[in-house]
């Protein structure tokens, strides 16, 4: 029954993408209305799959997971971003001196 269910999902989904470019002389409003319950009759029969349950139980589990992160505070975002961006500076710095240096042995050993 699943696999009818996708199918039916699919034809769904494909006749609002057809019907939107059929129907390009009506108004955008109705237009945009028309695929938007397209799309939310599709999501509820794909819910109401095996897959689309399991995604659904997904979903609010990570839900709560994202509930139980501790979010740094405004003081050690800035301090973070400050030492990410002075190693950049530095890591930036030693590059362009390994580079000139590479550059002046190749011109030492060129001659130009």
């Amino acid at each position: 029954m699943d696999t009818l269910k996708w199918g039916l999902v699919a034809i769904i989904l494909a006749a609002a993408v057809v019907g939107n470019q059929y129907f390009d002389t009506v108004s955008v409003l109705y237009r945009a209305l028309g695929v938007v319950v397209a799309i939310a009759v599709a999501l509820f029969i794909a819910a109401s799959t095996e897959k689309g349950k399991a995604a659904w139980a997904f979903a609010q589990e990570s839900r709560l997971e994202v509930r139980k992160v501790v979010w740094p505070t405004r003081q050690e975002t800035i301090q973070t971003t400050l030492i990410v961006l002075a190693v950049t500076a530095l890591v930036a710095f030693a590059i362009w001196l390994l580079d000139m240096g590479l550059v002046w042995i190749v011109n030492l050993i060129t001659g130009v």
